[in-house]
């Protein structure tokens, strides 16, 4: 067989594995009646005598987001055979934990849009915002006290407080652009990879996995999380608003050295790596079209994109202990969708 013919034939072959992989639509109608109950257990839980807690907390939970950690959990939980009802009540509180941090971000960064809506904070202001991501927090902990479990306890607790320590790394890395790029993993992971991890460790035990099978989901929610993350900062810079659902070049304007930035800084031409060093020094940069411009020129896009995937395939790889089954595949699925999403 000559190379042309080897190189048409693996090329159908990579086409047909695209046409075969689950859409995030089709994972979701795969999870329907786990999903439908975790949704149930939210509305549930939500419940409040104060009105303003239910009117924020019903807002920002109902404003668009893919909900991929509580989803997450269901899937590991299923595709390691799990038979019992916990995992979705385990899924809401994941959620839960993700919602008050989202309250409390854009809070610190004083964002305006989220998911192409009004944050919560712009439509009830700061004060409201701050303590109904406490209240979420809180509900949280209430309901990990009934699963009455302590290593999930501690899972959850652990997780919820290196969420904290990431916020405050990150605040701190604002506006420093000589942050290293293992500075910056040390962020994400904090910050986002935790709560996929913990997912992953949660549905482990629920399901009474073996030790090994245990390592490896949580492996694998280390690097769709870190996957998830550098792909998101990409979006910041390749994306259009609307389909993002905020306004380009957001985490720049902010003062915060992504991934993109760190490479930008030291391959683009001097003079506009001095551009890029005043734009994260100063923030808000009278020049910033031309910045994001020099940043998508220095080749920093298509290398955080390659992180992305070494990190989506190394989260794959983790699979391999797993049994075949359409969970598997999902998660599988879970790690291109982490990377080759467009919001």
């Amino acid at each position: 067989m000559t190379l042309k013919a080897m190189t048409i034939i693996l090329n159908d072959l990579l086409e047909d594995q695209i046409t075969k992989m689950l859409t995030l639509k089709q994972i979701q109608q795969l999870s329907a009646d786990d999903i439908q109950q975790n949704n149930q257990v939210i509305i549930d839980q939500l419940s409040s005598d104060v009105v303003l807690i239910n009117q924020i907390s019903q807002y920002i939970i109902h404003s668009g987001g893919k909900r991929l950690r509580p989803l997450l959990l269901m899937l590991v939980a299923r595709a390691l055979d799990y038979k019992g009802q916990n995992h979705t009540k385990a899924a809401a509180i994941i959620e839960f934990i993700h919602t008050a941090t989202l309250l409390h971000d854009d809070v610190v960064d004083e964002s305006e849009l989220r998911r192409g809506k009004e944050t919560a904070n712009n439509v009830f202001g700061n004060a409201a915002s701050v303590l109904t991501g406490d209240f979420l927090y809180s509900r949280a902990f209430q309901m990990m006290v009934e699963l009455n479990q302590m290593q999930i306890m501690q899972i959850l607790a652990d997780a919820t407080n290196k969420i904290a320590e990431g916020e405050v790394l990150q605040l701190l890395n604002c506006n420093n652009p000589d942050i290293t790029e293992a500075q910056y993993v040390q962020v994400i992971y904090c910050k986002t990879a935790k709560l996929f991890e913990a997912a992953c460790d949660v549905a482990s035990i629920l399901a009474d996995a073996s030790d090994s099978e245990q390592k490896a989901l949580h492996q694998y929610g280390v690097h769709l999380g870190n996957a998830f993350q550098i792909a998101d900062d990409v979006l910041d810079y390749i994306a259009d608003s609307e389909t993002l659902g905020k306004n380009i070049g957001d985490d720049l304007a902010e003062g915060k050295t992504t991934l993109p930035v760190i490479y930008a800084l030291k391959n683009a031409q001097t003079e506009d790596q001095q551009l890029i060093r005043q734009a994260i020094e100063q923030g808000h940069h009278p020049k910033m079209a031309k910045i994001i411009d020099i940043i998508k020129h220095s080749g920093a896009i298509e290398y955080a994109v390659s992180k992305a995937q070494q990190a989506a395939q190394s989260a794959i790889d983790s699979l391999d202990i797993l049994t075949e089954s359409k969970y598997k595949n999902a998660l599988i699925a879970l790690a291109h969708i982490a990377v080759e999403r467009t919001h």
